[in-house]
């Protein structure tokens, strides 16, 4: 139960970037770094290391519920024995399904990153937080065809909604891609009555312009309904840097979709809360139960990020496992400063499975 790991490659220290401000993919055979004398076979929740362990804990799942991002890849870099460990999972007739906070992205367009990294995947295995919204507009909301949605969000989500038949307005319409240099007048904007609903998510054209529509059809369209795709503080970017032979993802963390959004929130002072669709929410998993039926006792739900992948696993009932050199690090773990959210594991990596398939 308790064998000691193989050590990890040697890398000197000086070239491995830190891990607060631009955490890497782990390498599979990394062993987090301990206070001195900890006894890693009593941490809880427990940090699986062996091979026994990982077996134990494989052989109990049938369907696997994977973030993407620091799960799966890092940026343009698949972690290290990922796609041994899908590939064992469909051979054994696993379920699986790919679930994401990203709402920049459509289905399809994940399905081409996919592609591109080597992975196999099906659009009907992927749901995103796009895709959920849309979703929940017009199967849970039952979104009037009359009405359209303003949408503060990137293309992926826009095909997401043109995928159900939603009319939307604003997102990367050019007319409202606009900076502006002075105080702007907006007496003369004619507010569409038609909006029924406003859609926040990731947008990289976030500018003053959007935002005020937003909030004027929140304010004042009677029944506007005020959705976010999710509520991620920060979202994560980078490039790649290599030491020696491994390769690192440089990563830096931005502000998010529910930090984009907050204005909004704080300028309606509480008049009208918005429903947020993707994890650690119910209709995310409503979405994926309404396409997938699984048996959830026999479910894992895999991330990088206690807030939302873990939370989100807690609060559907499915157990989690939590790996380490995403968003999250040992000292959030286990220690004084570890969050309440509690992950059912910990491991290094989604890879530390491929030792299953020696």
């Amino acid at each position: 139960m308790s064998a000691t790991p193989s050590a990890a490659p040697s890398v000197p220290a000086s070239a491995i970037p830190s891990q607060r401000t631009s955490p890497a993919p782990r390498h599979p055979e990394h062993v987090p770094q301990f206070p001195p004398g900890t006894d890693i076979d009593q941490l809880d929740p427990p940090f699986l290391h062996t091979k026994e362990q990982y077996q134990k804990l494989w052989d109990s799942v049938d369907t696997l519920l994977l973030d993407c991002d620091g799960v799966i890849y890092h940026g343009p870099i698949v972690v290290p024995g990922v796609k041994t460990v899908l590939q064992l999972a469909r051979k054994q007739g696993k379920q699986i399904i790919f679930v994401t906070n990203n709402g920049t992205k459509s289905r399809r367009m994940y399905k081409k990153t996919f592609d591109k990294l080597g992975i196999e995947a099906h659009e009907s295995e992927i749901f995103g937080s796009g895709y959920a919204s849309a979703v929940y507009l017009s199967k849970v909301l039952k979104f009037p065809q009359d009405k359209c949605v303003y949408l503060l969000g990137e293309k992926g989500l826009e095909e997401e909604l043109d995928s159900v038949g939603i009319k939307h307005k604003g997102g990367t319409d050019p007319a409202d891609n606009v900076v502006l240099t002075s105080p702007p007048d907006f007496s003369s904007f004619e507010k569409d009555p038609s909006v029924g609903a406003v859609l926040c998510s990731m947008d990289f054209g976030i500018n003053y312009k959007k935002l005020s529509k937003a909030y004027s059809y929140l304010r004042d369209n009677p029944g506007c309904e005020f959705l976010l795709t999710n509520q991620d503080k920060v979202y994560p970017t980078g490039g790649t840097t290599w030491v020696g032979k491994l390769s690192l993802a440089r990563r830096e963390l931005t502000p998010g979709s529910g930090s984009l959004s907050s204005p909004l929130v704080f300028a309606l002072q509480g008049k009208k809360e918005p429903t947020v669709v993707g994890k650690p929410n119910k209709p995310m998993m409503d979405a994926i139960i309404a396409e997938h039926h699984f048996d959830k006792s026999r479910a894992l739900m895999v991330g990088d990020n206690q807030l939302t992948d873990i939370a989100f696993g807690n609060n559907s009932g499915i157990r989690t496992l939590l790996v380490l050199g995403g968003v999250t690090h040992e000292d959030q773990v286990w220690g004084p400063k570890a969050s309440d959210i509690k992950p059912t594991y910990v491991m290094n990596s989604l890879g530390d499975f491929a030792t299953l398939a020696e």
